[in-house]
């Protein structure tokens, strides 16, 4: 589904990715792990289109979308739920998940007036809400809360149903169980196992190595802005390099 290959990303005359090249398969979870700076998640915004490529290309579904715009990646089914969540703290819970829904909307120009509007496809944001509601009952219950009074865990679960609502192919997922209590990041590994399951494509990036490579098909080690290991998870988690740099104590 998903190919990159040797790509590089700088940030003026830094180089934060060197050349890094991997796939991802149809109704995979495959997993990113390595340390803090790394440049993982700057290999993660580089794939969205959040950041420009310095050199090399990706593509999906065998369409090439380097350098497409973020809202055109989006409309071929890539979604990004970002470290740190960044949902809309100030507006309701139904909205931030409405929001995710806009690229469900309809382009209609009125030439007599010269006005272009948009019109959200109804049916289809509502058969996803049903979605979301279904995944994550706690938030039906707090539909009129704001965001940003949701816990931890809450907003994540929030940032998860938002990018579902865009009904994407493909989710790309940068530290989910930041700030999390372990019980909480065991509920979000599990629906990330879920949501694979029932068809989803996932790219996560995880600190919790080991947590991630327990439910990963496969995994890549990146360091110093490259990849330098890759495997199934098995082997990952069988590598003596891997077991004694990333696979501390772990909350799965």
């Amino acid at each position: 589904m998903l190919k990159v290959e040797n790509i590089s990303v700088a940030y003026g005359q830094i180089t934060a990715v060197r050349e890094v090249s991997l796939t991802v398969n149809d109704g995979e979870i495959v997993t990113i792990i390595g340390s803090n700076g790394a440049g993982k998640t700057s290999l993660l915004n580089a794939i969205c289109g959040v950041v420009p490529l310095k050199s090399g290309g990706i593509w999906l579904d065998d369409k090439k979308i380097s350098r497409l715009p973020v809202h055109k990646m989006v409309k071929l089914g890539l979604a990004y739920i970002p470290e740190g969540r960044q949902i809309f703290g100030a507006m309701s819970v139904k909205d931030n998940l409405t929001m995710g829904a806009y690229i469900q909307c309809s382009r209609k120009r009125f030439s007599s007036l010269g006005y272009v509007g948009w019109f959200m496809r109804r049916q289809d944001v509502q058969t996803n809400l049903e979605t979301v509601y279904k995944l994550f009952p706690i938030l039906k219950e707090r539909l009129k809360q704001k965001a940003g009074n949701l816990s931890g865990g809450e907003q994540q679960m929030l940032a998860i149903g938002r990018a579902l609502m865009s009904s994407p192919k493909m989710i790309l997922l940068d530290e989910p169980s930041l700030g999390l209590a372990p019980n909480l990041v065991r509920e979000i590994l599990k629906l990330i196992v879920r949501l694979r399951d029932e068809g989803m494509t996932i790219l996560l990036v995880e600190q919790d190595a080991n947590a991630a490579l327990k439910i990963a098909d496969r995994g890549y080690v990146m360091e110093r802005g490259q990849i330098t290991i890759e495997g199934t998870a098995k082997e990952l988690l069988g590598n003596d390099r891997v077991r004694q740099a990333y696979l501390g104590k772990s909350v799965a």
